[in-house]
């Protein structure tokens, strides 16, 4: 298969906010908007970010419902920078910020669809955890 994009989509009727607060705090620019779809892009990375409208009907019977469950993580080069930006703007903070074991320094805030965002800084992991990462997996902790 050839891919040529990969995107996250939320399912949501907060359109208007969650653009709002993804271009706001996240970077994103607003490349297509209509009532029920708005697409999002980072021009610095090329990261792709979608909202839709959970009750259109391209939306197959029996999954008309808002995004449940769903972790978004973002790598970033300064966590504590971003963190910092979070509290200013008195974004949710569901994990506060912590070096974890296995090779991150993060923390959880949301948006405003409950939707998780990691935003994580990758660290070298500790223990039992640097066996755990494969040659590749090594490889982002060697650069």
């Amino acid at each position: 298969m050839q891919l040529n994009s990969f995107y996250p989509v939320i399912g949501t009727k907060k359109l208007a906010e969650s653009r709002d607060f993804y271009v706001q705090h996240f970077g994103y620019v607003i490349t297509f908007e209509a009532d029920w779809y708005i697409s999002l892009l980072r021009e610095d990375d090329g990261t792709q970010l979608a909202l839709l409208d959970y009750e259109h009907p391209s939306v197959p019977d029996g999954f008309h419902k808002p995004a449940q469950g769903l972790l978004l993580n973002y790598e970033v080069e300064d966590v504590d920078l971003f963190y910092k930006h979070c509290k200013d703007n008195a974004l949710p903070i569901h994990r506060d910020i912590r070096d974890e074991d296995w090779g991150q320094r993060h923390f959880i805030t949301g948006d405003p669809n409950g939707v998780l965002l990691d935003i994580i800084k990758l660290i070298p992991p500790k223990g039992a955890f640097v066996e755990q990462y494969t040659d590749i997996g090594k490889e982002e902790f060697d650069a």
